[in-house]
């Protein structure tokens, strides 16, 4: 992204880790223009002043990448469930406060969510009458490998997510549309694993891919003049593919859509710029 001259917004909730990330970057990019903000996406509070900020400067991209696998037992100050709220509910939050901005948007804009597997998660749908885990069933055994359900269900509210505000921006400049960069080594998306949890790590770890590969679907679908206009899509290794029943069927998209603003404190209905 820095490359194409862009300014790139970097977001993460770890100063030092930003502050090495940038230095890496000016290293390959010397000119790369480049501003960070120390975040913690799993607090909505903060989440709502980032998009405060970000409203002022009008993106043309954003990717939504951030993603965690927290014990069931991590909640954030307000009672939610990490994963939940860093995964599905601070993407909600901010891709739908800057897309309904009242600032006229001079250039098209790409919204990329970057989601899991859609053949993996064909068997975890997701539960809404339970999205805060306050009963956490249906997660199996063992119960070290739950928090992985947990974090599968957010995967697929990703593509639900993505369906949803593409549909209310049809005919728009915005376009929203997914992408699973496969399984990625590097990160620190395990660094709770338990358990069976932790066997399972290894063993994608196996096959894992560098970031380098991770990074090329969701950066063809952010800058790629073939992408213009194209939305609600969700794609892998740059080819779109279905999802899920379960993750298309329109009154279950819809039942997400409203119970995520409930819980992030938005109204439902949509507000389209004119």
């Amino acid at each position: 992204l820095a490359r194409t001259g862009a300014k790139v917004v970097m977001v993460a909730r770890d100063r030092t880790r930003l502050n090495h990330a940038r230095d890496r970057i000016r290293d390959a990019v010397p000119r790369a223009d480049l501003e960070i903000e120390p975040v913690d996406l799993s607090n909505l509070t903060e989440v709502s002043a980032l998009a405060d900020r970000l409203t002022e400067q009008s993106p043309s991209i954003v990717v939504s990448n951030a993603a965690v696998i927290a014990p069931l037992d991590d909640r954030t100050p307000d009672g939610l469930h990490r994963t939940l709220v860093t995964n599905h509910l601070a993407p909600y939050l901010l891709l739908r406060r800057l897309a309904e901005a009242e600032q006229p948007v001079a250039r098209p804009r790409r919204f990329v969510l970057v989601g899991g597997s859609p053949s993996g998660l064909a068997r975890t749908p997701v539960d809404l009458d339970d999205l805060n885990l306050e009963t956490g069933r249906r997660l199996g055994q063992p119960p070290s490998f739950r928090p992985f359900i947990a974090y599968a269900r957010t995967k697929n509210m990703n593509a639900m997510f993505v369906y949803a505000l593409a549909s209310r921006f049809a005919g728009t400049s915005t376009t929203v549309n997914g992408a699973h960069p496969g399984i990625i080594k590097g990160g620190h998306l395990n660094r709770h694993d338990r358990g069976a949890l932790r066997m399972f790590g290894r063993l994608c770890a196996l096959i894992a891919s560098d970031t380098t590969a991770g990074a090329d679907t969701p950066l063809w679908l952010a800058t790629s003049p073939e992408l213009e206009g194209v939305t609600g899509e969700f794609f892998v290794k740059r080819q779109a593919v279905e999802t899920a029943q379960h993750t298309t069927d329109p009154e279950r998209v819809e039942r997400l859509w409203q119970e995520s603003a409930r819980l992030v404190g938005l109204p439902t209905d949509t507000k389209v710029p004119g």
